[in-house]
């Protein structure tokens, strides 16, 4: 191929000469003609190549069953080979037709040459992007970082890429000029700080399995509330509920805490842990009367006889002096309060009942005694879970009054002022 490109263009100097033609003026007139003819044959080469690569890949997209090819004309690659294949032929020709005037060839090979690196990455480009195109159309790739892992590859690819195209303008052979970077690779982490961390905190994201698209997280300190849309080397896109977009740096998923509800989305229930504070000065024990009364909720109907027949067993069986209400064992409203909000819960129909079910007490406040639900709603969707634990709380909060309690309720500091 290269004697043929020689003789091509080595063919008019010697014509000229014998013509009887001056030197110079043979090599000016043999220049401006091989340019010409140089660039007719590199448009000939690159409307043919163009033709049958974007055609015979055209036709193997349509024939074949696997959707990359497909994806390889969408991403214009047979398009990008075309124009390569021509450049390859200049840069093989320049030297022949520059000769006789090598300042111009110092200038033109380098700057070819620089040009065909950038479209072979180019090329390497749509390749990798038909690549993540494809993968990320395959259902058990689709929540994976496929981004972080091209822009990896890429870079890799782009640090090659300027290495040789250094090598290629400045004539410094790739060894030489590789031994100038590693003493200069100081810097060069210094400038790349956040790619580097990018890198290493999207590995540690795979490896470790800590994020994927599609995932709900919660990052209080960047105001994230909602799914991952996009990982990338260097950044981590979040569309919150309220639809705005959060951006995050990659590294801060290692290096930071935060929340991934994943395991919740994949679990059998949502959790529902919610408290309502008792005023203190209304929990009481409960007379004969009042239990009576009460014995009327079937809910607890049962379990007031059953405990009420335990408890004067014991106080009989221990001679307990029942004149006064605090000795002894006793039913207090509270106590039996809590015994129909779990019995309330066991009956819901939108609870799981095979996860933790119940209402607790917790450590008393200032502003009163907390009493809360802990349970898993079977629906994990928001507007229903939502839904499910307002409607729980609407019922708890209007049963209050039954067993004589009062829920605290802040005073208004305006009201106290006037």
């Amino acid at each position: 191929m290269y004697k043929f490109i020689e003789k091509i263009f080595t063919f008019l100097y010697p014509v000229f000469r014998k013509w009887g033609l001056g030197s110079s003026f043979a090599s000016y007139l043999s220049l401006i003609i091989n340019s010409i003819v140089l660039c007719v044959l590199a448009y000939v080469i690159y409307v043919i190549f163009r033709l049958v690569l974007v055609t015979a890949m055209a036709i193997v997209a349509k024939k074949t069953k696997t959707k990359f090819d497909d994806l390889l004309v969408t991403n214009k690659t047979a398009k990008y080979i075309a124009y390569l294949i021509p450049f390859l032929f200049i840069y093989k020709s320049v030297p022949i037709i520059l000769e006789r005037f090598e300042y111009w060839e110092d200038i033109f090979r380098p700057a070819v040459g620089v040009y065909i690196v950038l479209l072979v990455l180019w090329i390497i480009r749509t390749i990798f992007n038909a690549l993540r195109d494809y993968f990320k159309q395959i259902p058990r790739y689709s929540d994976k970082p496929i981004d972080s892992f091209i822009q990896i590859i890429m870079i890799v690819f782009w640090m090659v890429g300027v290495v040789v195209i250094i090598s290629e303008i400045f004539g410094i052979k790739t060894k030489d000029l590789l031994t100038i970077l590693g003493a200069v690779s100081a810097i060069v982490i210094l400038i790349f700080r956040d790619t580097i961390l990018g890198f290493v905190a999207s590995v540690q994201v795979a490896i470790n399995d800590m994020v994927r698209i599609g995932d709900w997280i919660t990052m209080d300190r960047y105001g994230a509330d909602g799914d991952v849309i996009e990982i990338n080397l260097a950044t981590v896109k979040v569309r919150n509920f309220d639809n705005t977009t959060t951006t995050i740096p990659t590294y801060s998923l290692s290096s930071d805490s935060f929340q991934n509800w994943r395991g919740m989305l994949n679990s059998d229930g949502r959790r529902i842990k919610r408290h309502i504070l008792i005023k203190t000065s209304s929990i009481r024990f409960l007379e004969e009367e009042e239990l009576n009364e009460l014995k009327k909720i079937q809910l607890i109907s049962d379990y007031i006889d059953t405990r009420k027949l335990e408890i004067d067993t014991f106080n009989s069986s221990n001679k307990i002096d029942k004149s006064l209400a605090i000795n002894g064992r006793n039913l207090t409203n509270l106590g039996l309060f809590r015994k129909y909000i779990t019995q309330y819960l066991h009956h819901y129909p939108g609870l799981n009942k095979d996860m933790i079910t119940l209402c607790r007490q917790l450590q008393s406040t200032s502003n009163g005694v907390p009493l809360e639900v802990y349970a898993f709603s079977h629906d994990k969707r928001f507007e229903n879970y939502e839904y499910i634990m307002s409607d729980i709380f609407d019922h708890i909060i209007a049963s209050v009054k039954y067993f004589d309690l009062e829920i605290f309720e802040g005073i208004n500091e305006s009201v106290i002022n006037k």
